[in-house]
Protein backbone atom coordinates (compact mmCIF):
# COMPACT_ATOMS: atom_id res chain seq x y z
CA UNK A 1 0.00 0.00 0.00
CA UNK A 2 1.21 3.52 -1.13
CA UNK A 3 0.73 6.51 1.05
CA UNK A 4 0.61 9.94 -0.16
CA UNK A 5 1.93 13.30 1.65
CA UNK A 6 -2.10 14.79 2.05
CA UNK A 7 -1.60 16.72 4.10
CA UNK A 8 1.52 18.69 2.97
CA UNK A 9 -0.36 18.40 -0.81
CA UNK A 10 -3.39 20.05 0.58
CA UNK A 11 -1.23 22.84 2.34
CA UNK A 12 0.58 23.43 -0.69
CA UNK A 13 -2.96 23.57 -2.66
CA UNK A 14 -3.91 25.82 -0.27
CA UNK A 15 -1.31 28.44 -0.67
CA UNK A 16 -1.28 28.19 -4.58
CA UNK A 17 -4.97 29.13 -4.44
CA UNK A 18 -4.80 31.94 -1.91
CA UNK A 19 -1.69 33.13 -4.36
CA UNK A 20 -4.21 32.99 -7.58
CA UNK A 21 -6.94 34.93 -5.77
CA UNK A 22 -4.51 37.17 -4.63
CA UNK A 23 -3.12 37.92 -8.36
CA UNK A 24 -6.57 38.03 -9.85
CA UNK A 25 -7.57 41.21 -7.38
CA UNK A 26 -4.49 43.21 -7.57
CA UNK A 27 -3.35 43.80 -11.23
CA UNK A 28 -0.13 45.20 -10.02
CA UNK A 29 1.26 42.05 -9.51
CA UNK A 30 1.38 41.91 -13.28
CA UNK A 31 3.56 44.76 -13.73
CA UNK A 32 7.27 44.84 -15.33
CA UNK A 33 10.04 45.00 -12.58
CA UNK A 34 7.45 43.75 -9.50
CA UNK A 35 8.49 40.30 -7.96
CA UNK A 36 5.86 37.15 -8.46
CA UNK A 37 3.74 36.50 -6.42
CA UNK A 38 4.86 33.20 -4.85
CA UNK A 39 5.53 31.00 -1.65
CA UNK A 40 7.49 30.74 1.23
CA UNK A 41 11.07 30.48 0.50
CA UNK A 42 12.37 27.05 -0.70
CA UNK A 43 15.82 28.75 -2.36
CA UNK A 44 16.97 30.72 0.35
CA UNK A 45 18.85 33.89 0.36
CA UNK A 46 21.05 33.68 -2.94
CA UNK A 47 22.19 35.89 -5.72
CA UNK A 48 23.41 32.87 -7.63
CA UNK A 49 21.90 32.60 -11.43
CA UNK A 50 20.89 28.99 -11.93
CA UNK A 51 18.86 27.49 -15.07
CA UNK A 52 17.80 23.80 -16.11
CA UNK A 53 16.70 23.31 -19.47
CA UNK A 54 14.93 20.27 -20.59
CA UNK A 55 15.40 18.95 -23.93
CA UNK A 56 12.33 16.60 -25.39
CA UNK A 57 13.09 14.14 -27.96
CA UNK A 58 9.48 14.00 -29.30
CA UNK A 59 8.14 10.57 -30.75
CA UNK A 60 9.89 7.91 -28.39
CA UNK A 61 13.79 7.67 -28.54
CA UNK A 62 15.49 4.63 -29.27
CA UNK A 63 18.00 4.29 -26.72
CA UNK A 64 19.68 1.10 -27.98
CA UNK A 65 21.55 2.79 -30.80
CA UNK A 66 21.71 6.12 -28.79
CA UNK A 67 23.79 4.18 -25.85
CA UNK A 68 25.10 0.61 -27.55
CA UNK A 69 25.95 -2.03 -25.52
CA UNK A 70 30.28 -2.06 -26.84
CA UNK A 71 31.85 -4.75 -24.64
CA UNK A 72 32.33 -8.26 -26.91
CA UNK A 73 29.93 -10.10 -24.88
CA UNK A 74 27.07 -7.73 -24.48
CA UNK A 75 27.69 -6.23 -28.17
CA UNK A 76 27.24 -10.32 -29.37
CA UNK A 77 23.84 -10.53 -28.12
CA UNK A 78 23.05 -6.77 -28.92
CA UNK A 79 23.86 -7.47 -32.95
CA UNK A 80 22.12 -10.67 -32.50
CA UNK A 81 19.11 -9.08 -31.99
CA UNK A 82 19.49 -6.40 -34.38
CA UNK A 83 22.04 -7.18 -37.25
CA UNK A 84 20.19 -9.11 -39.42
CA UNK A 85 19.66 -7.66 -42.39
CA UNK A 86 15.90 -6.45 -43.51
CA UNK A 87 14.15 -8.90 -46.27
CA UNK A 88 13.27 -5.95 -47.95
CA UNK A 89 16.22 -3.53 -48.17
CA UNK A 90 18.61 -5.16 -46.88
CA UNK A 91 19.41 -2.81 -44.18
CA UNK A 92 21.17 -3.39 -40.65
CA UNK A 93 19.75 -1.39 -38.38
CA UNK A 94 22.40 -2.76 -35.70
CA UNK A 95 25.82 -1.50 -35.51
CA UNK A 96 29.11 -3.18 -36.07
CA UNK A 97 31.33 -3.02 -32.86
CA UNK A 98 34.22 -1.61 -34.99
CA UNK A 99 31.59 1.29 -36.01
CA UNK A 100 31.30 2.03 -32.48
CA UNK A 101 35.42 2.62 -31.23
CA UNK A 102 35.55 5.63 -32.07
CA UNK A 103 32.58 7.03 -29.50
CA UNK A 104 33.47 3.90 -26.65
CA UNK A 105 32.38 5.28 -23.29
CA UNK A 106 34.89 4.47 -20.68
CA UNK A 107 33.36 5.43 -17.25
CA UNK A 108 35.67 5.52 -13.69
CA UNK A 109 37.46 2.33 -13.43
CA UNK A 110 35.66 0.91 -10.27
CA UNK A 111 32.09 1.17 -11.70
CA UNK A 112 31.00 -1.81 -12.28
CA UNK A 113 27.64 -2.26 -14.42
CA UNK A 114 25.20 -5.34 -14.97
CA UNK A 115 26.70 -8.15 -16.52
CA UNK A 116 30.19 -6.11 -17.07
CA UNK A 117 28.30 -4.12 -19.96
CA UNK A 118 30.35 -0.90 -21.39
CA UNK A 119 28.39 1.44 -23.64
CA UNK A 120 29.40 3.49 -26.75
CA UNK A 121 27.79 6.26 -27.67
CA UNK A 122 26.29 6.15 -31.11
CA UNK A 123 28.64 7.21 -33.88
CA UNK A 124 26.74 10.35 -35.29
CA UNK A 125 27.34 11.21 -31.12
CA UNK A 126 30.96 12.04 -30.68
CA UNK A 127 31.07 15.55 -28.81
CA UNK A 128 28.98 14.06 -26.40
CA UNK A 129 31.75 11.45 -26.15
CA UNK A 130 33.97 14.17 -25.67
CA UNK A 131 32.05 15.66 -22.99
CA UNK A 132 31.59 12.46 -21.34
CA UNK A 133 35.26 12.07 -21.22
CA UNK A 134 35.55 15.39 -19.82
CA UNK A 135 33.26 14.94 -17.08
CA UNK A 136 30.55 16.50 -17.80
CA UNK A 137 27.96 14.54 -19.49
CA UNK A 138 26.43 11.73 -17.16
CA UNK A 139 23.82 9.05 -19.02
CA UNK A 140 21.05 7.82 -16.75
CA UNK A 141 20.27 4.72 -17.43
CA UNK A 142 16.54 2.92 -17.35
CA UNK A 143 14.43 5.88 -16.89
CA UNK A 144 10.45 5.66 -16.98
CA UNK A 145 7.27 6.95 -15.84
CA UNK A 146 6.80 4.86 -12.97
CA UNK A 147 4.06 5.18 -9.83
CA UNK A 148 5.77 3.01 -7.40
CA UNK A 149 8.59 0.62 -8.12
CA UNK A 150 7.47 -1.92 -9.88
CA UNK A 151 8.88 -5.60 -10.71
CA UNK A 152 8.15 -7.70 -13.87
CA UNK A 153 5.74 -10.35 -11.66
CA UNK A 154 3.61 -7.26 -9.93
CA UNK A 155 3.37 -5.98 -13.46
CA UNK A 156 2.36 -9.62 -14.72
CA UNK A 157 0.27 -9.60 -11.84
CA UNK A 158 -1.96 -6.72 -12.84
CA UNK A 159 -3.71 -5.87 -9.74
CA UNK A 160 -3.32 -2.11 -10.55
CA UNK A 161 -4.52 -1.26 -6.85
CA UNK A 162 -1.96 -3.03 -4.91
CA UNK A 163 0.32 -2.67 -7.81
CA UNK A 164 -0.06 0.54 -9.30
CA UNK A 165 1.62 1.71 -12.78
CA UNK A 166 1.16 4.84 -15.11
CA UNK A 167 -2.42 4.25 -17.10
CA UNK A 168 -2.01 3.84 -20.88
CA UNK A 169 1.81 2.85 -21.58
CA UNK A 170 2.94 2.86 -24.82
CA UNK A 171 0.79 5.70 -25.78
CA UNK A 172 2.67 8.78 -27.02
CA UNK A 173 0.12 11.44 -25.98
CA UNK A 174 -0.62 9.47 -22.41
CA UNK A 175 3.24 8.86 -21.84
CA UNK A 176 4.36 12.32 -23.45
CA UNK A 177 1.91 13.50 -20.67
CA UNK A 178 2.98 11.57 -17.84
CA UNK A 179 6.55 12.08 -18.40
CA UNK A 180 6.36 15.67 -18.19
CA UNK A 181 3.57 16.01 -14.84
CA UNK A 182 3.84 12.32 -13.41
CA UNK A 183 0.13 12.69 -13.38
CA UNK A 184 -2.31 10.66 -15.50
CA UNK A 185 -2.46 12.67 -18.85
CA UNK A 186 -4.91 15.73 -19.16
CA UNK A 187 -2.89 16.97 -15.72
CA UNK A 188 -3.03 21.17 -15.65
CA UNK A 189 0.76 21.42 -13.71
CA UNK A 190 4.03 20.03 -15.30
CA UNK A 191 6.97 19.05 -12.59
CA UNK A 192 8.91 22.23 -14.44
CA UNK A 193 6.05 24.29 -13.95
CA UNK A 194 5.66 23.64 -10.19
CA UNK A 195 9.76 24.33 -9.91
CA UNK A 196 8.96 27.70 -11.37
CA UNK A 197 6.01 28.16 -8.38
CA UNK A 198 8.92 27.63 -6.36
CA UNK A 199 11.34 29.70 -8.30
CA UNK A 200 9.19 32.59 -9.42
CA UNK A 201 9.57 34.20 -5.51
CA UNK A 202 13.66 35.04 -6.12
CA UNK A 203 13.07 36.33 -9.41
CA UNK A 204 12.88 40.36 -10.00
CA UNK A 205 10.30 39.48 -13.38
CA UNK A 206 8.70 36.66 -12.46
CA UNK A 207 7.01 36.74 -15.59
CA UNK A 208 10.58 35.41 -17.22
CA UNK A 209 10.71 32.01 -15.11
CA UNK A 210 9.79 29.53 -17.35
CA UNK A 211 10.14 29.93 -21.06
CA UNK A 212 8.96 27.63 -23.34
CA UNK A 213 10.82 27.45 -27.29
CA UNK A 214 8.61 24.10 -28.45
CA UNK A 215 4.80 25.17 -28.30
CA UNK A 216 2.33 23.54 -26.49
CA UNK A 217 3.71 21.19 -23.95
CA UNK A 218 1.99 20.69 -19.87
CA UNK A 219 6.14 20.70 -18.07
CA UNK A 220 6.39 24.33 -17.85
CA UNK A 221 2.41 24.66 -16.45
CA UNK A 222 2.28 25.72 -12.66
CA UNK A 223 -0.25 26.28 -10.56
CA UNK A 224 0.73 30.30 -10.42
CA UNK A 225 3.52 30.16 -12.98
CA UNK A 226 2.54 30.93 -16.58
CA UNK A 227 5.57 29.68 -19.41
CA UNK A 228 6.67 32.83 -21.41
CA UNK A 229 6.20 31.61 -25.11
CA UNK A 230 8.92 32.64 -27.20
CA UNK A 231 10.04 31.09 -31.45
CA UNK A 232 13.09 31.21 -32.47
CA UNK A 233 12.89 34.04 -34.80
CA UNK A 234 12.05 36.10 -31.13
CA UNK A 235 8.75 36.65 -28.96
CA UNK A 236 5.03 36.09 -30.56
CA UNK A 237 3.75 39.38 -31.62
CA UNK A 238 0.12 40.04 -32.11
CA UNK A 239 -0.38 40.14 -35.93
CA UNK A 240 -2.15 43.27 -36.12
CA UNK A 241 0.01 44.87 -34.49
CA UNK A 242 3.06 44.15 -36.30
CA UNK A 243 1.56 44.98 -39.04
CA UNK A 244 -1.70 47.38 -40.64
CA UNK A 245 -4.85 45.49 -39.65
CA UNK A 246 -6.19 45.23 -43.83
CA UNK A 247 -3.68 47.42 -44.44
CA UNK A 248 -5.02 50.29 -42.28
CA UNK A 249 -3.00 52.03 -39.46
CA UNK A 250 -6.38 53.59 -37.98
CA UNK A 251 -7.36 49.95 -37.58
CA UNK A 252 -4.49 48.78 -36.11
CA UNK A 253 -3.97 51.78 -33.43
CA UNK A 254 -7.73 51.06 -32.92
CA UNK A 255 -6.73 47.93 -32.10
CA UNK A 256 -3.82 48.73 -30.03
CA UNK A 257 -6.15 51.00 -27.46
CA UNK A 258 -8.88 48.05 -27.57
CA UNK A 259 -6.36 45.69 -26.01
CA UNK A 260 -5.01 48.06 -23.40
CA UNK A 261 -8.03 49.87 -22.29
CA UNK A 262 -9.45 48.70 -18.97
CA UNK A 263 -12.82 47.68 -17.78
CA UNK A 264 -14.32 47.51 -13.81
CA UNK A 265 -15.08 43.69 -14.56
CA UNK A 266 -12.01 41.95 -12.80
CA UNK A 267 -12.13 38.96 -15.41
CA UNK A 268 -12.35 41.79 -18.20
CA UNK A 269 -9.26 43.56 -16.44
CA UNK A 270 -7.08 40.82 -16.21
CA UNK A 271 -7.39 39.79 -19.41
CA UNK A 272 -6.52 42.77 -21.13
CA UNK A 273 -4.01 43.17 -18.31
CA UNK A 274 -2.45 39.60 -20.21
CA UNK A 275 -2.82 41.09 -23.70
CA UNK A 276 -0.72 44.40 -22.58
CA UNK A 277 1.86 42.58 -20.97
CA UNK A 278 2.30 39.97 -23.65
CA UNK A 279 2.53 43.43 -25.94
CA UNK A 280 4.96 44.94 -23.64
CA UNK A 281 6.92 41.92 -22.97
CA UNK A 282 7.30 41.18 -26.50
CA UNK A 283 9.59 44.37 -27.16
CA UNK A 284 11.21 43.75 -23.79
CA UNK A 285 12.85 40.63 -24.87
CA UNK A 286 13.53 41.67 -28.03
CA UNK A 287 15.59 44.62 -26.93
CA UNK A 288 17.24 42.06 -23.95
CA UNK A 289 18.09 39.63 -26.96
CA UNK A 290 19.67 42.75 -29.23
CA UNK A 291 21.66 43.36 -26.55
CA UNK A 292 22.73 39.90 -25.54
CA UNK A 293 26.27 39.33 -26.26
CA UNK A 294 26.67 35.22 -27.27
CA UNK A 295 29.71 34.10 -29.53
CA UNK A 296 29.19 30.80 -30.02
CA UNK A 297 28.23 29.42 -33.38
CA UNK A 298 25.11 27.50 -33.25
CA UNK A 299 25.55 27.03 -36.85
CA UNK A 300 22.21 26.72 -39.28
CA UNK A 301 19.39 24.36 -40.29
CA UNK A 302 19.10 22.95 -37.04
CA UNK A 303 16.09 23.44 -35.31
CA UNK A 304 16.95 22.40 -31.87
CA UNK A 305 20.34 24.50 -32.22
CA UNK A 306 18.15 27.48 -33.00
CA UNK A 307 16.47 26.87 -29.96
CA UNK A 308 19.27 26.34 -27.85
CA UNK A 309 20.95 29.62 -29.36
CA UNK A 310 17.85 31.52 -28.16
CA UNK A 311 17.92 30.12 -24.40
CA UNK A 312 21.47 30.83 -24.29
CA UNK A 313 20.95 34.29 -25.58
CA UNK A 314 18.04 34.60 -22.69
CA UNK A 315 20.56 33.05 -20.20
CA UNK A 316 23.21 35.97 -21.05
CA UNK A 317 20.27 38.43 -20.80
CA UNK A 318 19.38 37.21 -17.20
CA UNK A 319 20.39 39.83 -15.54
CA UNK A 320 18.22 42.61 -17.51
CA UNK A 321 15.35 40.47 -17.13
CA UNK A 322 15.82 40.04 -13.56
CA UNK A 323 15.94 36.40 -13.16
CA UNK A 324 18.02 34.13 -11.13
CA UNK A 325 16.30 31.09 -11.55
CA UNK A 326 14.81 29.83 -14.86
CA UNK A 327 13.59 26.35 -16.54
CA UNK A 328 13.17 25.95 -20.26
CA UNK A 329 11.44 23.59 -22.43
CA UNK A 330 12.75 22.77 -26.48
CA UNK A 331 12.07 20.42 -28.06
CA UNK A 332 13.11 18.25 -31.63
CA UNK A 333 10.95 16.04 -33.16
CA UNK A 334 10.98 12.90 -35.62
CA UNK A 335 11.76 10.33 -32.95
CA UNK A 336 8.76 7.78 -33.87
CA UNK A 337 11.30 5.25 -35.73
CA UNK A 338 9.17 2.39 -36.71
CA UNK A 339 10.52 1.88 -40.06
CA UNK A 340 13.62 4.22 -40.38
CA UNK A 341 16.33 3.74 -37.42
CA UNK A 342 18.92 5.49 -40.21
CA UNK A 343 17.40 8.98 -40.10
CA UNK A 344 17.49 8.53 -36.31
CA UNK A 345 21.14 8.42 -36.32
CA UNK A 346 20.80 11.79 -38.26
CA UNK A 347 18.53 13.08 -35.69
CA UNK A 348 20.71 12.41 -32.93
CA UNK A 349 23.99 14.03 -34.57
CA UNK A 350 21.21 17.24 -34.88
CA UNK A 351 21.40 16.33 -30.63
CA UNK A 352 24.85 16.30 -30.58
CA UNK A 353 25.63 19.23 -32.55
CA UNK A 354 23.16 21.38 -30.39
CA UNK A 355 23.74 20.08 -27.15
CA UNK A 356 27.82 20.75 -27.89
CA UNK A 357 27.22 23.88 -28.99
CA UNK A 358 24.69 24.83 -26.07
CA UNK A 359 27.59 23.91 -23.54
CA UNK A 360 30.15 25.59 -24.84
CA UNK A 361 28.21 28.92 -25.12
CA UNK A 362 27.63 28.56 -21.22
CA UNK A 363 31.32 28.01 -21.02
CA UNK A 364 31.91 30.86 -23.00
CA UNK A 365 30.08 32.57 -20.80
CA UNK A 366 31.45 31.36 -17.57
CA UNK A 367 28.24 30.20 -16.35
CA UNK A 368 28.62 26.28 -17.22
CA UNK A 369 28.44 24.94 -13.80
CA UNK A 370 24.47 27.16 -13.54
CA UNK A 371 23.40 25.81 -16.21
CA UNK A 372 21.90 21.94 -16.39
CA UNK A 373 20.41 20.60 -19.69
CA UNK A 374 18.69 17.30 -19.64
CA UNK A 375 17.43 14.89 -21.83
CA UNK A 376 13.15 13.81 -21.75
CA UNK A 377 11.52 11.71 -24.43
CA UNK A 378 7.51 9.82 -24.35
CA UNK A 379 9.34 6.56 -23.66
CA UNK A 380 12.27 3.75 -25.13
CA UNK A 381 11.85 1.65 -27.53
CA UNK A 382 11.91 -2.36 -27.88
CA UNK A 383 15.18 -3.74 -28.45
CA UNK A 384 13.65 -6.09 -30.90
CA UNK A 385 13.20 -4.34 -34.31
CA UNK A 386 10.62 -3.95 -36.87
CA UNK A 387 11.48 -4.36 -40.19
CA UNK A 388 13.76 -1.57 -40.13
CA UNK A 389 12.89 0.29 -37.02
CA UNK A 390 11.22 0.05 -33.63
CA UNK A 391 8.66 -0.15 -31.85
CA UNK A 392 7.18 1.75 -28.88
CA UNK A 393 8.73 1.08 -25.06
CA UNK A 394 9.00 2.29 -21.39
CA UNK A 395 11.89 2.52 -20.10
CA UNK A 396 15.07 4.49 -21.95
CA UNK A 397 18.50 5.98 -21.57
CA UNK A 398 18.96 9.86 -21.31
CA UNK A 399 21.85 12.38 -20.68
CA UNK A 400 22.65 15.07 -18.15
CA UNK A 401 25.40 17.84 -19.41
CA UNK A 402 26.66 20.74 -17.76
CA UNK A 403 29.36 22.03 -15.21
CA UNK A 404 28.00 20.93 -11.97
CA UNK A 405 27.13 17.44 -13.59
CA UNK A 406 29.24 14.18 -11.98
CA UNK A 407 30.11 12.64 -15.35
CA UNK A 408 32.51 10.47 -16.42
CA UNK A 409 30.28 7.62 -15.08
CA UNK A 410 26.53 5.86 -15.44
CA UNK A 411 23.48 6.42 -13.54
CA UNK A 412 20.84 3.89 -12.42
CA UNK A 413 20.92 0.39 -13.03
CA UNK A 414 22.11 -0.77 -16.61
CA UNK A 415 19.93 -3.11 -18.01
CA UNK A 416 20.26 -6.79 -19.80
CA UNK A 417 20.93 -7.34 -23.45
CA UNK A 418 17.76 -9.23 -23.49
CA UNK A 419 13.95 -10.22 -24.81
CA UNK A 420 12.89 -12.01 -21.62
CA UNK A 421 14.81 -11.07 -18.88
CA UNK A 422 13.17 -9.69 -15.62
CA UNK A 423 14.08 -5.95 -16.06
CA UNK A 424 11.12 -5.97 -19.52
CA UNK A 425 8.24 -6.86 -20.08
CA UNK A 426 8.37 -8.27 -23.67
CA UNK A 427 10.33 -7.78 -26.92
CA UNK A 428 12.81 -5.59 -25.18
CA UNK A 429 10.66 -3.22 -23.18
CA UNK A 430 12.46 -2.06 -20.81
CA UNK A 431 10.73 -2.33 -17.57
CA UNK A 432 12.22 1.12 -15.41
CA UNK A 433 14.25 0.74 -12.87
CA UNK A 434 14.69 4.54 -12.18
CA UNK A 435 11.38 6.98 -12.18
CA UNK A 436 11.13 10.18 -13.51
CA UNK A 437 10.49 11.21 -9.98
CA UNK A 438 13.84 10.61 -8.80
CA UNK A 439 15.59 12.16 -12.24
CA UNK A 440 13.72 15.14 -11.87
CA UNK A 441 13.63 15.22 -7.84
CA UNK A 442 17.57 15.10 -8.35
CA UNK A 443 17.83 18.13 -11.22
CA UNK A 444 15.38 19.68 -8.45
CA UNK A 445 17.91 19.50 -5.30
CA UNK A 446 20.60 20.53 -7.54
CA UNK A 447 18.02 23.87 -8.76
CA UNK A 448 17.50 24.88 -4.91
CA UNK A 449 14.29 23.30 -3.94
CA UNK A 450 14.68 22.38 -0.26
CA UNK A 451 14.48 18.31 0.73
CA UNK A 452 10.97 19.43 2.32
CA UNK A 453 9.43 20.81 -1.20
CA UNK A 454 10.09 17.59 -3.58
CA UNK A 455 6.57 16.13 -2.68
CA UNK A 456 5.48 19.62 -3.96
CA UNK A 457 7.59 18.73 -7.05
CA UNK A 458 6.96 14.84 -7.46
CA UNK A 459 3.94 13.76 -4.76
CA UNK A 460 5.02 10.28 -4.92
CA UNK A 461 8.60 10.60 -4.49
CA UNK A 462 8.79 9.26 -0.84
CA UNK A 463 7.35 5.52 -2.56
CA UNK A 464 11.33 5.99 -4.33
CA UNK A 465 14.67 4.66 -2.40
CA UNK A 466 16.66 7.48 -4.65
CA UNK A 467 15.12 11.07 -4.14
CA UNK A 468 19.00 12.16 -5.34
CA UNK A 469 20.47 9.92 -7.95
CA UNK A 470 23.72 11.67 -7.50
CA UNK A 471 24.71 12.97 -10.62
CA UNK A 472 24.87 16.31 -10.05
CA UNK A 473 27.39 18.44 -7.39
CA UNK A 474 26.04 21.05 -5.36
CA UNK A 475 28.81 22.36 -4.74
CA UNK A 476 29.90 25.74 -6.77
CA UNK A 477 32.05 24.83 -9.03
CA UNK A 478 34.04 27.70 -10.88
Amino acid sequence: MYIGKSSELSRRAFVRRSAQLAAAGAASSYGLGLAGIAESAAFGATDEYKALVCVFLAGGNDHANTLIPYDPVNHSKYFAIRGHPDPATGQIVGFDRNQLLPTALVQDSHQVLTDDIRYALSPWMPRLKMRFDEGRLAPVLNVGTLEAPLTKAQYENGDKARFPRPQFLFSHNDQSSIWQSSQPEGARTGWGGRMSDLAQETNQNSMFTCINLAGASVFLNGETAVPYRITPSGPGMISGLRRNVQGSSTASRALDELIRSTDPNILKTDYTDISRRSIEYGAFINDALARSAVSTDFGSGNDLADQLSVVARLIASRNSLGVRRQVFYVTIKGFDSHSDLNAHQRLLGEVDYALDAFYRSTSEMGIANQVTLFTASDFGRTLSINGTGSDHGWGGHHFVLGGAVRGHRFYGTAPKVSLNSEDQVGRGRLLPSTSVDEYSATLAKWFGVAETELSSIQPNISRFANPDLGFMSNSNLH
